[in-house]
């Protein structure tokens, strides 16, 4: 069974955030989405287009997080959680965010893309020629890196797939380099 029709099971085909029946396709919830059934959920394209664009939000259409937010799919509870902590200055939104519950690693799912951050507060990644670095962006190496305890060294122009941020150190990230993982400085990479 593929991922999308197992999510139409689960859902009885319809938007797991709003309820919409027509135009549902899969979206993977960032930035652990890998197409898999466990994160993603079945969403209409009104649903989509204002998770991936913050500026067509509109306030009114997402009231329904009121019944979605209480799912028992943490995909859907961590977007429910996105969307009310966006909208949370609205007054609304405030008062669902205080009467929901996530786990630990549910937490630290919908905190990962920093939306709940003040722009202030946001630690930005940037590579060697200052272009934001997202978690899962690949890059490559700048110069030979000495890997110390692992006995050897990263090679200028190795590739590193699938990199995650270090959350409280803007300069570096972490990636695998000869199956081993290692800490790299950003001013050594540059986004691939």
């Amino acid at each position: 069974m593929s991922t999308e029709q197992a999510l139409q099971d689960r859902s009885e085909n319809r938007c797991e955030l709003c309820g919409a029946t027509d135009n549902l396709s899969l979206y993977e919830v960032p930035p652990n989405g890998k197409g898999g059934v466990d994160d993603s959920v079945l969403a209409c394209g009104t649903c989509k287009d204002q998770l991936d664009n913050p500026a067509n939000t509109d306030a009114n259409h997402w009231r329904c997080l009121n019944d979605s937010m209480w799912s028992q799919v943490p995909a859907v509870q961590v977007l429910a959680w996105r969307m009310l902590t966006r909208l949370r200055s609205e007054g609304w939104p405030q008062d669902l965010l205080d009467m929901m519950y996530l786990d630990d690693e549910q937490m630290i799912w919908a905190q990962a893309t920093g939306e709940h951050l003040d722009d202030s507060e946001k630690v930005i990644h940037r590579d060697s020629n200052g272009v934001v670095l997202e978690a899962g962006d690949n890059v490559v190496l700048i110069k030979d890196l000495d890997v110390k305890g692992a006995g050897f060294t990263a090679k200028r122009g190795t590739a590193v797939r699938g990199i995650s941020l270090v959350p409280d150190n803007a300069e570096q990230i972490e990636g695998r380099v000869n199956g081993t993982r290692i800490v790299i400085l950003t001013k050594f990479a540059k986004k691939s």
